[in-house]
């Protein structure tokens, strides 16, 4: 996923706090849909299905089904691009900027 409109999903998807916090109960280990539902016992399946439906259109997680079981994976590979793109570079330059202001400091 590499095309702007790709990144627009992730960063929607990721901009909505209870799609982060499914994707936080998928970090560990793969869940059902109805293990997820049961986490989530102030939503309704339904909500808990649009968020999914979020999340698997922005490639944040990937679906299997084993026969009536709907498994839900992370895919952290969309946020390790992100990672890499936006926040390793500038967390770098941050860094060294730091380490410049250290010695500026310390002359």
């Amino acid at each position: 996923m590499s095309t702007r409109i790709d990144n627009d999903k992730i960063f929607k998807a990721l901009a909505n706090a209870t799609r982060r916090d499914l994707l936080d109960c998928l970090k560990d280990q793969p869940q059902t849909t109805g293990q997820l539902c049961e986490a989530f016992p102030v939503l309704d399946r339904c909500t808990v299905m649009q968020h999914l439906k979020v999340l698997e259109d922005s490639d944040l997680i990937i679906i299997r089904r084993e026969g009536r079981e709907r498994w839900n994976h992370l895919n952290p590979m969309p946020i390790k691009h992100i990672h890499d793109r936006w926040i390793g570079a500038y967390a770098a330059h941050a860094v060294d900027l730091i380490g410049r202001m250290q010695m500026d400091m310390g002359d």
